[in-house]
């Protein structure tokens, strides 16, 4: 999608997904973790670590979504992904890591606490992930359902 269509959570999202690429994760943005719930971007690691980020464009975008806290049970860490001038302290920030990011790029700014997931929940998270990449690449090579 040329970049003057991207919304500014778009164009956030892109920012965050370079920076957790460069990780060596693979990301997936608008990704489910369970039916209900939507998170901007999900992560999987190269040890097969899960990160939720949660990309906030401005002060009316964060104050417009209560939900971010559905998906602490959903990840091993959580970030919230930010712009620059963002007013980072109406952020909660006991429970997640503050990423900033731009259009381009980002840097982890804190390091979310770490609360691992039961083997099981992994798992299950891991063949989600698994199945919507595969879905999502069929989409894109065959469009007609």
């Amino acid at each position: 999608m040329p970049d003057d269509l991207l919304l500014p959570g778009q164009r956030l999202t892109r920012g965050v997904a370079r920076l957790l690429r460069s990780h060596d994760f693979a990301t997936l943005d608008e990704a489910a973790p369970r039916p209900g719930l939507r998170a901007d971007v999900m992560a999987l690691g190269p040890r097969g670590e899960i990160w939720i980020v949660e990309c906030k464009s401005s002060r009316a975008d964060f104050q417009s979504d209560r939900k971010w806290q559905g998906y602490l049970e959903w990840c091993d860490r959580y970030f919230w992904a930010v712009p620059a001038d963002f007013p980072i302290d109406i952020l909660p920030r006991d429970s997640a890591g503050l990423i900033h990011a731009d259009d381009w790029f980002g840097e982890i700014v804190t390091m979310a606490p770490e609360r691992p997931l039961a083997p099981a929940r992994r798992k299950a998270l891991t063949l989600r992930f698994a199945r919507m990449a595969a879905l999502r690449h069929h989409a894109m090579r065959d469009p007609r359902p």
